[in-house]
Parts: structure tokens; C-alpha cells; sequence
């Protein structure tokens, strides 16, 4: 059965084989040219991305991307996803995305040593199904990380009734490694040995790849195609793999993760112009009655490919030996490019490796919408302006997502300094005395709309989050996620998706250096696909070795609060269009290209003055929200002049709820105001005094001489916090 192969593909495999196709030559091919493994409909678009940079070591197409931070050392960065299998089994499903990830860190020759998890999950406040996803996932993660001893330091989480039959599982990981020690898999040699470490191979994952490229059906035979998790075998991995590569016996080595032996096998020696020859009768299974197929496209977890140089084959054993690793030595390289499979003596594939690894690319046709809803009339601004305030505190995609991260264990591993919620992006310490920043964004509410603004927009809103920690942005992966790419629109806004991710980067000089594809997120039976998902992870980069860092909440009473940036008529696709008024169109927020460089290193400067004592970005919910958050932060209250506010508008509920891009709110020692505000408006920036931090309680907001918000922090804390608990049954 193959579930990825096209009629005109399986004509091109019989052609250039010239020959009868064995069954196991079938289901490698079927693998290797799967969507989720050869990326054949994202390929030609995914080239506009730029990828190259002054700290690009490594970027697209290979397991993780490298980024140097100098003095010799280098972080990775990959983010994979496991959608189709959490949506099956959530528990199992999210687990083993941890643990691919974890993997496609160390085959690079890094420790893995950080994870972020931004997630989709339906409407959570109508559906007990969304629920038990998210309860299950969560623990998922939870327990593999906690496990395995990294740190989850990041994330964000949307809901979203198309998320409802497809909740998106995304999982991003950050290694620290040495230039001079990294490990890539081109560099295997005719006659080094091949060897499969760690789980042994089963049923469970089996075409897993092909499972992951075509729509979900609800067939509970589905469920075969989802891994079990290992995380203690998976901590004993990575150390054993890190000794090996110190000890310099490792030429390359790959994760079995999609496809398997089918995939990796073939792309760890495919850049280094040899091939393979190996047998499967040496293979350790868990099962004896398994078939060749069901060996080569197992995705059971917890499984690497060493390239080993033939004469620290022993060492290596060693290695294993001492950490209690199963292992098998199962073929060697070859200097004929072809794949050749055996069970024993018997010959049941003999594949060249350019056709299993270069599959054809699919030409997808892209057509706009016919019909967008772009604009709504502007309601009547609501009267009561303070119970709005609290609503969308509690909403799910705003309220506090401390019930999710409290899970997850972010100290392990002593590298973390600003940990979740408490600033907007995640800050760790690195051996050479520099920090990095780590934030991750999305939004399928801006992105439904209008796919290329909303790209840019999460870029720009990952991008805010760095700056508020004193980070500049160095490198980003991205995960894109849509619906079947054969109907025509769902590719449009895939086109349109890459394109704005595209313009953003090159506007801030901002290298993409990996990333992911994740197509068929929709269901058979309704037809109904997800709205469109790219996310990004954007690593930052403190080039400071005694910083200043603080979260965003508020400090000090007395200070001022400054806005910089423009608020603008931009509440299309806003938590307040769709939470207070039901509806989901309007004009998306527009990012200022030519001016946004200029921005975020202003932002990032200002940060390391003195005087500066926080520092928070304006997103979803919009101004007034990320007032409350500051508040809500601190355990102090606020005064702020809403007219004093620079805009476009002067329309109160787009004042306060716009989620224009852009704008940055600053807590100020009122000392310094003159001097700060100065400095950021001889760089062209609108900035100006809204308003102060309060003694009280409360956070007041006026407008045109009225009191329009007068709301106690403890009652906004309540809500905001309390929000996801309650939803969950945690609290009654």
C-alpha cells in the first residue's frame, strides 16, 4: 500500500529503474517521496527565503541549523512537529516530537539544551475534546522533557475552532555545541561502518512519514503510525552519542525519524557521494516476525545511525556497552552510489541514491479567494469598556498560560535567566559569557486573513519579544502549516505565507536557517482545514557580558510609562473582533518594512540605559491588555492618558484593542523621560508620555476627561489567571 506515491510517480521510478520494483524498493521510494520527507509541493517556493548571514554556519537542509555566537561556540536550532499522531494519541504523540527534535539536535554533534512548544488547539471553551488534546499533550511534554533533563523554557498556545479534528503540535530546540567539534552527514567514507543505536525496531510508527503526507481520516488503525516513547533510553543516547563524538570515532550520524531506516539510511550518505549496503537480519527488533518493509519504515523512537570509522568501532561499542545501549552494526558505506538492502543473503533492494533522495517536485497551482471579507463597518464603541478588559484577559489565546509551563521543569540544566511569563522572550546564560534570547510566535488569526501580513506580523511580534530582553535577532526556523496543498487556495496562502517571511527577513537582515513543512492538517470526512499556521522561533543574541535583565512587569511607583510607536485602525483578525463581537474579518495590521531594522535597535539600545526598568511589547488584546500584563507582572497599578496616545485614529475601542505592529510600552525613571523620549524621536520614532505607575491598585484609564477603565489589579489578575485552570477542571 502506498500512501504518498502518484500515478506519474510511479511511472518515473519504473523508467529509470528499467526493471520490475521489489516491494521493499516500493516502500522505500514511497517514504523517501513522501510530503513530510521531500517537501516536493514546498520545495521551489521555500528557495525565496534568504539564508545566509554573518553568523550562518549551517542552514537549510540538514538536521539543525548553526548559528555562531562566538568565541568558538555555536548554537543549533530545529523545530519539527508531530500534528497528526497528537491528534490520534496526544499523550504519545507529543512525547516522541519531543524526542525526534532532541535527536536532530545531537546528529549535528550538539547538546540539546533548551525546548519551546507552541500549540493549536480548538476552542477549548465549548470543546471537551480540545480539552483532553491539550491536557494529554501538555503532559506529553511535560513528562519526556522533565525526563530527559531539558529545560522548556518557551511557547505560546492558540485556540481556534479549525484546530479542532488537527491540533498542531509544534516542538523547537536550541543546542550549544563548538565549531571545530560539530558533526555533519556527508562526511561518511567508503568502508565505515554503519550502526543502529539504542530502541529496538517494532510496529510502532511504521509509514509514519506517509501517515504524516495525506488527510487525517479518524481511522483508529491510524494509531499503529504513532511512536511510543522512551525518554530514559533517550537521555542514555544523547549522552553516549555527545562521548562518541568527543572521542572523535564518529563520521556522521542521523535520527531515525520520518521514514526510518527507508530515509536515513540514504540521506547520511548521500552528500558524501557514496552509498550503503546493509542487513537486516542484523537489525535488533522487538519483534522476530517483522518483515522487511515494516524494518526499513519503522519509526520506532529513541534510535540513531552512527557513521563510524572502522577502526574506533570497538571504542564506540564501548561507549555503548558502558551506558546499557543496544546496538547493531548493520551494513557499512560503499563507494557505488546505490542503496543495497539484504536480509541475509538475499538481495531486496538495490536503489540508486540520487532517485530515492531527490524526489520530483510537484508544480501546485495557486488561486486567491474568490471572497475575503477585508472590512467590517466599525461597531459603536462599547460603554463598558472595563468588563471588555476582563473578558479578554480571560480568554484562552490571552489569559495566563502558567497552568502549561508550571508543568515543565525551566531551570534544569542552571542556564535559564528570565523564565517563562515573566518576560516576552526566554533568556539563557552561554559558557562564554554571552545570553541568548529564544521567543517563538504565530497567529492564524492575522494569517486567515491575510497570509503575507500575517507572516510578517508573527515575525515581527517574535522579533518586539527579543528586543524587550535587550536581544538582537540572529537567526530564525519556521514551521508552516496548512491544509491539503492540491486545493488551490489553501497553496495560495502558502505562497503568500513564504513571501511575507521572506520580505520581513530581508528588511531586518534576518537569516532563515531551517525549518519545517506540515501539509494535510485537515480532515477527510468534513473537509475542513486549519487556518493557515506559520510559526516562528527566532533566536536572539545579548552581546552584553554583564546585562541588566528584567521582566516586563512594573517596578517602582512614581515612574512613567512611554508608548513608542503608532496605533492605527488595525483590528482585523483582533482577540476583540472575535471575542467581544463574533467576528473574524477587518484590516490585518500592517508591519512598517522600511522602518522596522531601525526599530528594534533602538529598542534594544534604549533597553541598556539606566533608567529603563521594563520593557513590553504591544500584541494581542492590544494596548490596554499589555497595560493590564504589566500590572497583573508587577503587583502595581497604573494612570494612563489615553488621548495622549500616538495614532492614527481616535476611535476609543481602536485605541486600546488595535494590535498594530510596532509599538513598545516603557517604564521610565522619571528622570530620565526627557532623555529617553529624545533619543528615540531623533530617530523618527512617535513616541510619547502616556501615562504613570500608581501606589494604588488599579489600573485607570482616561479618555477626553472620563474615566472609561478603572479596574483592581487583583480582580484583572483573577481572571487572567485563573482563565485556563478553570477550563481545564483544576478549579471548580
Amino acid at each position: 500500500m502506498f500512501l504518498s506515491l502518484t500515478r506519474d510517480e510511479k511511472a518515473l521510478v519504473q523508467r529509470q529503474l528499467g526493471r520490475k520494483v521489489t516491494p521493499l524498493e516500493w516502500s522505500i521510494i514511497d517514504a523517501e517521496w513522501s510530503e513530510h520527507c521531500s517537501y516536493k509541493s514546498s520545495k521551489s517556493l521555500l528557495k525565496e527565503l534568504p539564508t545566509k548571514g554573518a553568523r550562518v554556519l549551517l542552514g537549510p537542509g540538514f538536521d539543525a541549523g548553526v548559528l555562531d555566537v562566538g568565541d568558538g561556540y555555536v548554537v543549533t536550532i530545529h523545530v519539527e512537529s508531530h500534528n497528526h499522531p497528537s491528534a490520534i494519541d496526544p499523550y504519545g504523540g507529543a512525547a516522541t516530537g519531543v524526542g525526534g527534535v532532541l535527536r536532530d539536535i545531537l546528529s549535528i554533534g550538539s547538546r540539546p539544551i533548551a525546548l519551546l512548544d507552541p500549540l493549536r488547539f480548538g476552542d477549548v471553551t465549548k470543546s471537551g475534546h480540545s480539552r483532553w488534546l491539550m491536557k494529554n499533550v501538555i503532559r506529553g511534554i511535560a513528562e519526556y522533557g522533565n525526563c530527559v533533563g531539558i529545560p522548556t523554557v518557551g511557547g505560546e498556545i492558540e485556540f481556534d475552532s479549525s484546530f479542532e479534528s488537527n491540533c498542531l503540535v509544534d516542538v523547537a530546540c536550541v543546542g550549544l555545541g563548538q565549531a571545530d567539534t560539530l558533526v555533519y552527514s556527508q562526511n561518511g567514507r567508503p568502508g565505515d561502518q554503519l550502526m543502529l543505536v539504542g530502541g529496538s525496531t517494532g510496529r510502532d510508527g511504521i509509514r509514519g512519514a506517509t501517515f504524516a503526507s495525506r488527510n487525517l481520516t479518524g481511522n483508529e488503525k491510524d494509531r499503529a503510525a504513532v511512536q511510543v516513547p522512551d525518554p530514559f533510553t533517550e537521555k542514555l543516547i544523547i549522552e553516549a552519542t555527545l562521548e562518541a563524538k568527543e572521542a572523535g570515532a564518529l563520521r556522521a550520524m542521523k535520527d531515525l525519524g520520518g521514514g526510518g531506516l527507508a530515509c536515513a539510511v540514504p540521506e547520511a550518505v548521500s552528500s558524501g557521494n557514496c552509498g550503503a549496503d546493509i542487513d537486516l537480519s542484523l537489525v535488533h527488533v522487538r519483534e522476530s516476525d517483522l518483515i522487511a518493509e515494516e524494518v526499513m519504515a519503522s519509526e520506532s523512537q529513541e534510535r540513531m545511525l552512527y557513521v563510524v570509522d572502522p577502526k574506533r568501532t570497538r571504542h564506540v561499542e564501548q561507549i555503548l556497552q558502558r551506558y546499557g545501549l543496544p546496538y547493531s552494526t548493520i551494513g557499512h558505506v560503499i563507494k557505488q552510489k546505490v542503496i543495497k538492502v539484504r536480509k541475509s543473503e538475499k538481495l531486496l533492494a538495490n536503489l540508486p541514491v540520487d532517485l530515492v533522495v531527490q524526489a520530483p517536485l510537484l508544480q501546485r497551482r495557486s488561486l486567491k479567494p474568490k471572497s475575503r471579507r477585508v472590512q467590517l463597518d466599525p461597531p459603536r464603541s462599547p460603554t463598558n469598556m472595563g468588563e471588555i478588559v476582563l473578558q479578554l484577559l480571560a480568554s484562552p489565546s490571552i489569559a495566563s498560560k502558567s497552568w502549561v509551563y508550571g508543568q515543565y521543569d525551566h531551570e534544569v540544566g542552571v542556564r535559564t535567566i528570565l523564565k517563562p511569563g515573566a518576560a516576552d522572550a526566554s533568556v539563557l546564560r552561554l559558557p562564554n559569557g554571552k545570553f541568548l534570547a529564544l521567543t517563538c510566535d504565530g497567529n492564524s488569526k492575522h494569517c486567515s486573513i491575510s497570509p503575507g501580513l500575517g507572516a510578517e506580523g508573527s515575525l515581527a511580534e517574535a522579533c518586539r519579544n527579543l528586543a524587550c530582553v535587550g536581544a538582537l535577532p540572529i537567526g530564525m526556523v519556521d514551521h508552516l502549516q496548512f491544509g491539503d496543498p492540491g486545493d488551490h487556495e489553501v497553496f495560495w496562502s502558502f505562497q503568500q505565507t513564504v513571501r511575507g517571511l521572506s520580505r520581513y527577513c530581508r528588511a531586518i537582515d534576518l537569516p532563515c536557517v531551517g525549518g519545517k513543512v506540515s501539509f494535510y492538517n485537515e480532515d477527510s470526512d468534513t473537509k475542513i482545514a486549519i487556518k493557515p499556521s506559520p510559526v516562528v522561533v527566532v533566536v536572539g543574541l545579548i552581546d552584553n557580558k554583564a546585562p541588566k535583565l528584567f521582566g516586563f512587569g512594573l517596578k517602582e511607583v512614581g515612574d512613567a510609562l512611554i508608548i513608542v510607536g503608532s496605533t492605527a485602525p488595525e483590528l482585523g483578525g483582533s482577540e476583540y473582533y472575535e471575542q467581544i463581537h463574533g467576528f473574524s474579518g477587518g484590516k490585518v495590521p500592517k508591519v512598517d518594512l522600511r522602518n522596522e531594522r531601525k526599530r528594534i535597535e533602538n529598542i534594544v539600545k534604549i533597553y541598556r540605559e539606566p533608567g529603563i526598568k521594563s520593557v513590553h511589547d504591544c500584541s494581542k488584546g492590544g494596548l490596554i491588555v499589555t497595560l493590564a500584563e504589566m500590572c497583573i507582572e508587577g503587583g502595581l497599578g497604573a494612570s494612563v492618558e489615553a488621548e495622549q496616545i500616538p495614532a492614527k485614529t481616535r476611535q476609543i475601542d481602536e485605541l486600546l484593542f488595535s494590535e498594530s505592529h510596532g509599538r513598545f510600552i516603557l517604564e521610565v525613571n522619571r528622570k530620565m523621560v526627557k532623555k529617553i523620549m529624545k533619543s528615540l524621536e531623533d530617530q523618527g520614532l512617535p513616541v510619547a508620555c502616556i501615562g504613570q505607575v500608581d501606589d494604588g491598585s488599579h489600573l485607570r484609564l482616561k479618555y477626553g476627561g472620563k474615566t472609561l477603565v478603572d479596574l483592581s489589579v487583583p480582580e484583572m489578575k483573577q481572571r487572567w489567571a485563573e482563565a485556563i485552570p478553570r477550563l481545564m477542571g483544576d478549579i471548580v
